[in-house]
């Protein structure tokens, strides 16, 4: 009853905390658990205890286009490079001016402003900004607080409405966000507008756009095409001891060949003398073999960690070949529509201590929806704890899960269903004990080379029963796969070398790109790195892109014509390789993105600064425009732009001069 005659009275008589969500679901889903009655006016909901409940509708900013700074920009000439605003202006978007201005009458007449946008860098800078455009001041800013939702739930967002943080404390997260967007804008809109200028004098009419991320993405891909295409198999040679016990047990083991035999081998170690290699086996036939060494260790490999969004993606590229972005919308759905998982833009694969008080229900809710898992569910034991949940590893947001909402998935589609189940499975893991093994290793003498035998045998499956498909001895190292099993040897027992074993093989080629190798690639671009400074850096937090744009990213290329497909695999169009040959290196390769990446995660834990992150880019765009203009572009002459991208140029501006916003991402 109080609820209802607090609804009742007039704003002026009670204070009335305003939330800001990022999307109408999150509001909808906020409003849900705040007292009733409830009255929906237009973009918001009024609900029983005088709150309000309002929001987004994703981005209702934007960067202004170049030509808003100063006229002369809508004309795209290298003398007017590089554009750096002074100062820098944003703009209602067109179709979120009206959800402005709902929002503005609101936040004038709220005590208290509850900012309650997505759990990561760009949700907290999308609502720190609108707060800013409408100039909210005084006690009303510096009260504002911060409400973390990653679960749909009631009862989750219940409990994050009941641990509201102050927003003041995640302003370096903002700042990050703040400074990726205007570096991007700096890079995105110089760089395109110089590439493509130096593309109409070859005779190409399309926007050569240029970012920070795509363009090393799609580098990845040309280097990895030309590398296809250049690459001339050549063969080389393995040896092996086929070896019997005195008890009449049969084991092979291979040969390692000495720095004395490095004239013969290439760069990886592999011995291309057939000579050489067919010597050595005629050398050990017939010939006794001592052991120098034996190992068997018992190792324990814990359950696979909770899904991020880039492991989610990954893997169902390979299960199910579904695309980057098919695995971001089926996610997306699943937690904004169905409310079956938590938010799925995240890049962490941990879980909060807090919520394994959650798994009872959790699981309950797998096993009732998920058929298939019924069983597993059933086997597990809720008593492990995994290093999952660990609260170190966990900042805005955590990994991927199932809620505890039970619902029927004959609703779903097959993309969702399969993308639940692949959660929900990774989540039953974490109640599985260590799947062991045991790892043997012999290593022999034999006419003084040393040869070495390995086995892996599995004493525990623990997990891994929840993976049958993941343990076929095609997935083991070659060397493992070469014995099942070997005998109990001790060092300095003899053995009998009936025969040695030349295996030619031929050298293959890099496999081309798909969409699980090039999301691989993206969150581990360290390894593409040239610098080992930058690579030792990037061993724990590199990454081309955030969780949230990789898929977008992918798609774009594909858009703008600078990536095609055969079957499953990724290759790169004429126009790509074009643009990657006519830019500088810098531009085309990860080194530069990944320091971005690793500087503006340093904003965001307060270990960096905007201005330190933002001066250096400044200071270096002169020097980039000018190398692009060192080479022209050949590799472009008699292409023709995707048409459709002709069109949105077309359409974009009257005087045939593309958007300067024609470079975004």
């Amino acid at each position: 009853m109080y609820s209802i005659l607090r609804y009742a009275c007039s704003t002026d008589d009670i204070a009335m905390r305003l939330f800001i969500a990022e999307k109408p679901s999150l509001g909808r889903a906020i409003a849900d658990v705040l007292p009733k009655p409830h009255r929906k006016a237009e973009g918001c909901i009024y609900v029983g205890n005088g709150d309000c409940v309002s929001w987004c509708v994703g981005h209702l900013l934007e960067q202004v286009e170049p030509d808003a700074y100063d006229a002369k920009y809508k004309q795209w000439r290298l003398e007017h490079l590089p554009i750096v605003p002074k100062q820098w202006q944003l703009k209602p978007k067109a179709s979120s001016r009206k959800q402005l201005s709902v929002l503005r009458q609101l936040v004038k007449q709220a005590d208290q402003i509850i900012h309650a946008g997505d759990p990561d860098r760009e949700g907290q800078l999308l609502v720190d900004q609108v707060i800013d455009h409408l100039k909210v001041k005084g006690s009303k800013r510096e009260t504002i607080q911060r409400c973390l939702i990653s679960d749909l739930n009631p009862a989750a967002v219940s409990r994050a409405i009941n641990q509201l943080a102050e927003n003041k404390t995640f302003a370096p997260l903002s700042t990050s966000a703040l400074a990726r967007s205007r570096a991007d804008w700096l890079y995105g809109i110089n760089m395109t507008r110089a590439l493509t200028l130096q593309g109409r004098k070859v005779g190409y009419q399309g926007v050569l756009s240029v970012g920070r991320v795509q363009t090393p993405l799609l580098g990845l891909v040309v280097r990895r095409d030309k590398e296809i295409e250049q690459f001339v198999a050549k063969p080389f040679y393995q040896v092996f001891a086929h070896l019997e016990t005195s008890q009449g047990e049969h084991f092979k083991a291979k040969w390692q060949p000495s720095e004395a035999c490095a004239k013969w081998q290439d760069e990886e170690g592999r011995v291309i003398a057939k000579a050489l290699a067919e010597n050595v086996a005629a050398r050990i036939t017939d010939q006794t073999a001592t052991v120098t060494k034996s190992l068997r260790k018992v190792k324990k490999q814990p359950p696979p960690l909770p899904y991020n969004l880039s492991a989610l993606q990954t893997d169902a590229a390979k299960r199910f070949s579904m695309s980057a972005k098919q695995v971001l919308d089926s996610c997306q759905s699943l937690y904004e529509r169905h409310k079956l998982l938590t938010y799925p833009r995240s890049d962490c694969r941990y879980l909060p201590k807090q919520h394994f008080d959650d798994r009872e229900e959790v699981l309950a809710a797998i096993a009732n929806n998920a058929e298939s898992l019924n069983q597993a569910v059933a086997d597990g034991d809720t008593a492990l704890t995994s290093k999952a949940w660990n609260d170190g590893k966990v900042s805005a947001h955590h990994a991927i899960i199932p809620t505890a909402r039970q619902a029927s998935l004959v609703k779903l589609s097959s993309a969702e269903r399969n993308i639940y189940e692949l959660v929900a499975r990774q989540y039953v893991a974490q109640f599985y004990p260590a799947h062991e093994y045991s790892d043997s290793q012999i290593d022999l003498e034999i006419v003084g080379g040393l040869f070495i035998a390995k086995a892996r045998q599995s004493v525990l499956a623990g997990w891994k029963v929840l993976y049958p498909a993941r343990n076929s001895q095609k997935e083991q190292k070659p060397d493992l796969a070469i014995n099942r099993i070997l005998p109990d040897l001790k060092k300095g027992a003899t053995c009998h070398c009936a025969k040695g074993e030349v295996i030619e093989k031929l050298t293959t080629p890099p496999k081309p790109f798909d969409d699980a190798s090039l999301l691989a690639a993206m969150t581990g671009v360290g390894r593409f790195v040239k610098n080992p400074d930058i690579r030792k850096v990037l061993k724990e937090t590199d990454g081309l892109g955030t969780e949230a744009t990789r898929a977008g990213i992918i798609e774009l290329l594909f858009k703008r014509g600078f990536l095609q497909r055969k079957g499953k695999q990724i290759y790169a169009a004429a126009a790509g390789k074009g643009l990657i040959n006519s830019l500088p290196e810098v531009a085309t390769l990860p080194d530069m993105t990944a320091q971005w990446e690793t500087q503006l995660n340093a904003i965001s834990q307060k270990a960096g600064t905007y201005k330190g992150f933002m001066q250096p880019l400044q200071s270096a765009l002169g020097s980039l425009i000018e190398q692009s203009q060192s080479v022209l572009p050949v590799g472009l002459k008699d292409i023709k732009a995707k048409p459709a991208y002709k069109k949105f140029r077309k359409r974009r501006t009257a005087t045939k001069k593309p958007s300067g916003k024609a470079a975004a991402g």
